[in-house]
């Protein structure tokens, strides 16, 4: 099948195609989950539209832990349905996007024989149930072992440790490679376009606006179907309908990132916290990041805070199994923090103790919802939605395809030692994030910087309208790069400007949204967060 271009530079062209038919299915959402159900319907033969209030994957889904577990954690639970489906996506993922799924080691260090042994049947289990390959079977580390290969880890208390394989992932770019993908079979994709009015008669007629500054287009998208994977805005879009009862129970985690110098672990090192929770401290690239957090937060917002305590209580646990790591606020590099969309169970229970799982409701004129929801699972669940969907409206179609066909850049596996004309730190970052496509990618640069030619591939194939698209989306240059990437702004913002035909007024304007971002980020922890006084806090907790 033919690529198909995300070019969303003719805006009035954009728009113009949403109202020009009645679609079986509209998603609203470009989160994972809404990108996962509009590829799975355009697969099946379905005419598809999803539209985004701001970019694709702009709320939850840029703000993950960029995990994609195996479901071990279930285990405990007694949940073995879960489990089974958590490895075998793991696997599916690896297969149709080996970028965007890389095998890293978690090492859980382990205080005593007992905890050991522990571990070791739980995991023995989960192999068992969840089909683990043998190559993926876990291992077990002595106290030399794990003092030889994680040197930073304070060994005295500890037997050893158990590691077993799991994934990482870039949320962001797994998401807009599932919107690319819906749009190579079919779908008509919209960012900045804002659902205001929902009202059914024979059909669905969702009212929209244009969310981008400078434009004030408005029409009305016809459907046979709506699903709502808004994400944490899920009760907003309820509510364009009629006033309902808010079902999200909304939960806030917060990242930290550091140069891998400052904390340089070999692999993802798995910490228990004061509270029994389970951080984690990630090496990726030049960098390591350490998270996440786990509180209650009412507000639907698309940057929210990171507070001082934030910053204490992941650098308190940290410091406690890594206290050579020279970790303190003012060498933090970025950080992020995003809405986890739980679905409340009216218990009163912390937000770590509901349940990660997806919940789907209809409301009395047929518009779907659902909440909840794992990003590792993120294609088992837009499979069952769409099943819903075609149930509910009598849609016929093809089978479920969505677990064979690669997404784009995942044709073939591609390592850093393969591109050249690029330096290794370089050509990491870019087998990373771009798969196949990073040959073509270094390619087009010719004689032109990087920056200039991911800012090409970002407007002219992945749908970006913004620099802060760019910036933190599609490059992850906001999280992962020198200076959070505002030393390449400018240079960024040029180049769009040259593609989306920005004056300098404009061009100034996202250089200054982005700017204000990162500012914003910090403005809660600025004050001082550091090595001094944790390992108190991390006493008083416990």
């Amino acid at each position: 099948m033919a690529e198909k271009l995300f070019d969303q530079t003719d805006r009035t062209k954009s728009l113009k195609a949403l109202s020009n038919q009645c679609f079986d299915v509209l998603v609203i959402g470009g989160g994972i989950t809404g990108s996962g159900v509009a590829r799975d319907a355009a697969m099946r033969g379905l005419s598809v539209a999803l539209i985004e209030a701001q970019d694709l994957a702009s709320g939850t889904s840029s703000r993950s832990s960029k995990m994609i577990h195996g479901g071990l954690r279930y285990l405990v639970a007694g949940d073995m349905a879960v489990v089974k489906e958590s490895a075998s996506e793991r696997a599916t993922l690896h297969r149709i996007a080996p970028h965007l799924a890389q095998k890293t080691p978690y090492v859980i260090p382990t205080g005593s024989v007992r905890s050991k042994l522990i571990l070791r049947a739980a995991l023995w289990a989960y192999e068992r149930l969840g089909g683990v390959e043998r190559t993926d079977y876990h291992e077990i580390w002595s106290k030399n072992e794990l003092a030889e290969k994680e040197p930073l880890i304070e060994c005295l208390q500890l037997s050893g440790a158990v590691v077993y394989p799991e994934f990482l992932t870039d949320d962001s770019r797994l998401t807009v490679a599932t919107v690319r993908s819906a749009i190579d079979h079919g779908a008509t994709v919209a960012t900045y376009v804002k659902a205001t009015h929902i009202r059914r008669e024979q059909t669905f007629s969702v009212d929209v606006a244009s969310a981008l500054p400078g434009e004030n287009h408005e029409v009305t998208i016809r459907a046979r179907a709506v699903v709502n994977a808004a994400g944490p805005w899920v009760d907003q879009v309820c509510g364009l309908e009629h006033a309902q009862a808010p079902r999200l129970a909304l939960s806030r985690g917060v990242h930290l990132v550091f140069n891998r110098v400052d904390l340089p672990v070999c692999n993802t090192v798995v910490m228990r916290t004061p509270d029994a929770r389970r951080i984690f401290a990630v090496p990726l690239g030049q960098y390591t990041y350490i998270g996440t957090t786990d509180d209650y937060h009412p507000e639907c917002e698309y940057w929210p805070p990171v507070t001082d305590q934030d910053v204490r209580y992941l650098l308190s646990t940290t410091q406690k199994v890594m206290p050579k790591a020279n970790l303190s606020a003012d060498r933090i590099v970025s950080v992020w923090s995003g809405i986890r969309p739980l679905v409340g169970d009216g218990s009163g229970r912390a937000s770590r103790e509901l349940s990660r799982k997806d919940e789907v409701w209809t409301s009395p004129s047929g518009l779907l919802s659902v909440g909840g929801g794992k990003l590792s699972a993120y294609r088992a669940m837009a499979e069952r939605i769409v099943d819903i969907v075609m149930q509910k409206n009598g849609f016929s179609g093809m089978a479920c395809t969505t677990a064979d066909v690669p997404l784009p850049g995942g044709d073939t596996e591609v390592f850093a030692s393969d591109l050249q004309g690029v330096g290794d730190a370089q050509a990491e970052r870019l087998a990373r994030l771009y798969g196949a496509e990073a040959r073509g990618l270094i390619k087009s640069m010719g004689k032109e910087e990087l920056v200039k030619a991911e800012v090409q591939q970002a407007v002219q194939k992945e749908g970006a309208l913004r620099l802060e698209d760019y910036w933190a989306r599609r490059s992850s240059r906001a999280w992962f790069d020198e200076g959070a990437g505002l030393p390449v702004l400018s240079q960024a913002a040029s180049a769009m400007a040259e593609l989306l035909r920005w004056d300098e007024t404009r061009k100034a304007m996202e250089i200054e949204n982005c700017r204000e971002i990162d500012r914003a980020s910090r403005a809660g922890f600025l004050s001082g967060v550091t090595t001094e006084g944790v390992a108190d806090d991390y006493r008083a907790a416990g």
